[in-house]
């Protein structure tokens, strides 16, 4: 088991999952977040927190397509804080504007596969890099970033979209990688990756039309399904992959 967090930084944080995440969190009185974003207080979603939880939610300035912000952010923790408990990274992106998922090669544009791997699977590997000398070195802790199990390779039945299976298969990667350094230093550690379902959020809402209704969640039923997986966790679960249910995905 994993107990909750006295100090966690949700990233994402301003709406969908990352802000459902971070309320939940919160509603623990002796529970403290970092709330990032790329708008930072200006978020409506952070400003949100801010007003129900007043400065037990923190604002942050983050864009995981920009590592000085990263470091930038990272670095006004540290002037806070020596230690989080929790690291949680709810950012992705599989559409935005122009950019589409490809469901044929020749849709691939070299651009577009840079950027989705850039938020997807450089941003949360940055992230982790310098947010690891905060984590507790004997007590268990937590790093987790939202995967999607259209990035287990194993499991690729339909093809296409590219870049979006390659970046989170990457994502994946990088996350057990992770987990195996990390373990050296901090022996409670729990590194993973998860797969929140089929949420109701900007991210989902073109492609979801064929998902049965018992199989949507909105944003905070998919939190509280996270969370349990979270809490749940113990020392063997590091380097996993687990679906919202608490199934563990073959990479």
């Amino acid at each position: 088991m994993t107990p909750l967090p006295n100090i966690a930084l949700v990233v994402g944080a301003s709406r969908g999952v990352g802000a459902a995440i971070a309320r939940r969190l919160l509603k623990n009185p002796s529970t403290r977040v970092y709330c990032a974003a790329r708008q930072g207080e200006h978020a409506p979603g952070i400003r949100s927190l801010v007003n129900e939880f007043g400065d037990r939610a923190i604002p942050l300035s983050m864009n995981l397509e920009r590592a000085d912000t990263i470091e930038t952010a990272i670095a006004a923790i540290k002037q806070q804080d020596d230690q989080l408990d929790w690291v949680i990274n709810t950012v992705g992106l599989l559409h935005d504007g122009l950019l589409q998922p490809e469901r044929r090669l020749a849709d691939v544009d070299p651009g577009n596969v840079l950027r989705v791997f850039t938020v997807n699977s450089v941003g949360p590997l940055l992230l982790v890099r310098y947010v690891a000398d905060l984590l507790p070195r004997q007590t268990p802790c937590v790093v987790a970033t939202l995967s999607a199990r259209v990035g287990s390779i194993s499991d690729n039945r339909l093809g296409g979209w590219y870049s979006y299976r390659a970046s989170k298969a990457a994502q994946n990667m990088l996350t057990k990688t992770m987990s195996i350094e990390l373990r050296r230093r901090y022996k409670k550690i729990r590194c993973v990756a998860l797969h929140p379902g089929t949420v109701a959020t900007d991210l989902s809402e073109p492609f979801r039309g064929g998902v049965a209704k018992e199989q949507l969640f909105d944003a905070d039923t998919s939190a509280r399904h996270l969370t349990n997986v979270l809490e749940n966790l113990n020392d063997e679960d590091n380097g996993k992959f687990f679906a919202w249910d608490g199934q563990e995905i073959p990479w």
